[in-house]
């Protein structure tokens, strides 16, 4: 048995995807896979140093590692016309924000490279993703930049949408933000990579094809969310790009690397490459 390391964040939308495999509902041959839940910051550090053979990376993450790296075709999160979206405890308009400290998730979330596209000179605070709401309801940062469920559940604590970066994004470029996708470690090779690819493709597969099954599955990660808004929000990030990026879903992902190159906000040009 060959045993292949597969990480990705707690979440329904991950738990989701990762149903089949997870619980052995696919036959994967000589193929062994053990799962390992963190959220999505860690998971980009850990990325850095390339401990995991398949790993959730954000889009932006995925920028310091496609020289270790690549991407599979399948898996991917995207807005579409949607994404995270900054929050207040009182209403204000987004250029304001420009005044404003924000609660970030990771300086590696795409959520903050989207953030720093809209407004190059954001001033920020990294707090643990599932703690800025708190934060942001109690006074303690001025604003918040929400990314998983927040970006459902936010009103239920009083707070006030500023921006959506999903609609922004949409606005600039006519494309769906692409948030997150599966990495794959090119060290396997293109044979391994292949068929780990073909399988994660199959496990979302099985999950659209098992809805109800997967999404009870689903609410064991779901923080909070009854069945309805747990299902709305799988809905909004496992879709027709996850199954596939496609030519669209792979032009975002080329447009967002390009665009945050050309200003400055990247090192470096990004090679990217798709597992078929």
């Amino acid at each position: 048995m060959r045993e292949i390391t597969v990480a990705h964040s707690p979440d329904s939308d991950d738990a989701f995807m990762f149903y089949a495999l997870a619980t052995g509902k696919l036959d994967t041959g000589d193929l062994t896979f053990t799962h390992t839940l963190a959220d999505i910051e860690t998971l980009n550090r850990r990325a850095l140093e390339g401990i995991y053979d398949v790993t959730a990376v954000s889009i932006h993450g995925y920028a310091y590692i496609a020289d270790r790296y690549a991407l599979l075709s399948s898996g991917a999160s995207m807005g579409q016309n949607y994404g995270p979206v900054v929050v207040a405890a009182h209403p204000m308009e987004p250029e304001e924000l420009r005044e404003k400290t924000i609660a970030i998730p990771g300086t590696l979330t795409t959520a903050y490279l989207v953030l720093r596209l809209y407004q190059p000179t954001v001033q920020y605070t990294v707090l643990p993703f599932d703690h800025i709401l708190e934060a942001v309801a109690q006074g303690s940062v001025q604003a918040g930049l929400l990314i998983h469920e927040g970006q459902l559940t936010y009103r239920d604590r009083g707070l006030h949408k500023v921006l959506d970066l999903g609609e922004w994004w949409q606005e600039q470029t006519g494309l769906p933000l692409p948030l997150g996708g599966n990495a794959i470690r090119r060290d396997l090779g293109p044979d391994l990579m292949g068929r780990v690819a073909r399988l994660v493709k199959a496990s979302i597969q099985y999950a659209l094809d098992h809805r109800e099954e997967a999404l009870t599955y689903a609410m064991g990660f779901a923080r909070g969310m009854d069945a309805a808004l747990t299902d709305r929000f799988v809905d909004m990030y496992v879709n027709r790009l996850t199954l596939d990026y496609g030519a669209q879903g792979k032009e975002a992902v080329a447009r967002l690397l390009r665009m945050a190159y050309e200003r400055e906000f990247l090192p470096h040009p990004v090679d990217i490459e798709f597992v078929e």
